[in-house]
Order: structure tokens, then C-alpha cells, then sequence
């Protein structure tokens, strides 16, 4: 499970976007028998307008998140929330710290285990009752990078090398149009972007760790404003070995948050 990468789509809608800022819970979220698969997005609309570019489509999705100046107006955020694996029957909480320009901390306590990733602009790290503590590198850090970009949704240009605009697809039963995104390692993201709201639906991705790369897929929603922006309050993620739901309650902008908090642990 990608945790700080889930949590910064689900708050930023950054498509994850996906902060990867990499974190397993493997030893709580993989169950293969029971694991629901990735969802598939239905055929394309039958009379699809001409698509928009995705400079369109990117500047449309900033405006519909609130807009770069309401953005710019935040430097910092704490979430809390639950965390729920109906496969294994198990739930429990997340808390996330992020302070701009890309420090961001994610701690997921279940059944008194913790789970913990963070980014301190530098130095990404992860710590778990699995694999210990220990420090990310290559494509993997390169992922949580990117995703704990503080201003991710307004940074997309920069984060990405290239966008492709594909079709247009339904997401449930809302129209979507489809972009894909590739990063600078050469691996794309999927995005599926409302066609009416600008607002992120969907987002197919991978996930690098030392044990390899996965795919996953991510659906957004319950989208509320909070102190100017639009942010969602609701994501499930499904891959080949788990299936969770996280949903935030609480969102709190411009709290002073020392960076020592961001810092990998000693030992």
C-alpha cells in the first residue's frame, strides 16, 4: 500500500496523484483470495465531443480545485481519518502532516501496529513492523518526491514530462476524459478527469518498493471546500493483492508544524 502517495491524491487530488511517497502495510492489506480487483472504466460515451488538450484539461482541474491564488494561500495541512480493509475486517486511523514546499509525514495505526512514511524535502524514508526502518532510493524516492509536492495539482506540468490526451470513458456514471501522464523514470499514470467538474476521478498508477513495481487503481470523491479549495474526502484503492477505503474527517490548513517532524528517526 503506496500510504503517503494515497493520502496526498485523496487531500491534494494530485493524481497522487499521487504522493510516490512509498509505504507498505502488506502484512495487513494483502489478502489475494479476497481482494477486490482494480474497477474498469466503461466504453466512451457514444456522441464524445471533440476532446479538450490536456493544457485544457490541467487548467480546467486548477480551477476547479479552487484556483492557483486560493492555493498559494496554504502552507501547510494536517488530515486525519479512518482507514478500513473490509477483505481482512480491519480499520483504523491515519494522520498526515505536510508543509510546503514537499514535506509531508503519514502515520497508520491498525490493531496497534504503525505504519509510518515521510519526505523531508531530501530524505524519503518509511518504517513498519514488517520491513523496519529504512530509506528509500531510486524510482522509489523519486516517487515520493514528486507526490509530496505541497502545490501538486498546481505543479502537474512540472512534475510530468509529457501528457497525452487518450478518449473519453465513463467512470461510474460520470463521463471522464483520459489522460495519461508520464513521469520523468518513463513509467505514465492514467488520470480520468470529470468532463463536466474538471475535478479528478480515477487514477491508475504504479508503485515502486524494493520487492517490485504494482499497479493500482484510485477513485475519488466526496469532494468538499475547505478554507477556499476543493479537496476529496473519500478514495478506495484496489490493486491485485488489497483493497482499502480511506476517508478524512478532519482537515485543518496553516498550522505551524516543526520540519524535525518530517525527519527520518534515529535508529
Amino acid at each position: 500500500m503506496d500510504l503517503i502517495a494515497d493520502a496526498k491524491r485523496l487531500i491534494a487530488a494530485g493524481g497522487t496523484v499521487a504522493l510516490s511517497l512509498c509505504m507498505g502495510v502488506p502484512a495487513l492489506a494483502q489478502s489475494p483470495a479476497t481482494a477486490t480487483a482494480p474497477a474498469k472504466s466503461a466504453a466512451a460515451p457514444a456522441a464524445a465531443a471533440v476532446l479538450p488538450s490536456a493544457d485544457q484539461i490541467l487548467d480546467t482541474y486548477v480551477k476547479a480545485l479552487g484556483g492557483r491564488e486560493a492555493w498559494k494561500k496554504l502552507t501547510s495541512r494536517v488530515s486525519i481519518g479512518t482507514i478500513e480493509i473490509p477483505a481482512l475486517n480491519l480499520s483504523g486511523a491515519i494522520e498526515m502532516h505536510e508543509k510546503a514546499p514537499d514535506q509531508v509525514v503519514a502515520n497508520i495505526t491498525i490493531n496497534g501496529a504503525k505504519f509510518s512514511q515521510g519526505f523531508d524535502g531530501a530524505v524519503g524514508w518509511s518504517d513498519d513492523p514488517q520491513n523496519g526502518l529504512r530509506e528509500q532510493s531510486g524510482t522509489e524516492l523519486a516517487e515520493t518526491k514528486r507526490d509530496a509536492d505541497f502545490y501538486h495539482p498546481l505543479d502537474l506540468r512540472q512534475l510530468y514530462s509529457k501528457f497525452t490526451v487518450t478518449g473519453a470513458e465513463k467512470v461510474d456514471d460520470r463521463d471522464a476524459y483520459v489522460m495519461e501522464a508520464t513521469a520523468p523514470e518513463g513509467e505514465s499514470d492514467k488520470m480520468y478527469f470529470d468532463a463536466q467538474t474538471g475535478l479528478l476521478l480515477r487514477i491508475i498508477g504504479h508503485h515502486h518498493a524494493p520487492e517490485g513495481v504494482t499497479e493500482f487503481t484510485e477513485d475519488l470523491s466526496d469532494y468538499r471546500e475547505v478554507d477556499g479549495i476543493k479537496l476529496p474526502f473519500l478514495v478506495h484503492q484496489a490493486g491485485a493483492d488489497s483493497s482499502f477505503t480511506i476517508k478524512f474527517t478532519e482537515v485543518h490548513h496553516n498550522v505551524p508544524i516543526e520540519n524535525s517532524l518530517f525527519s527520518k528517526p534515529a535508529g
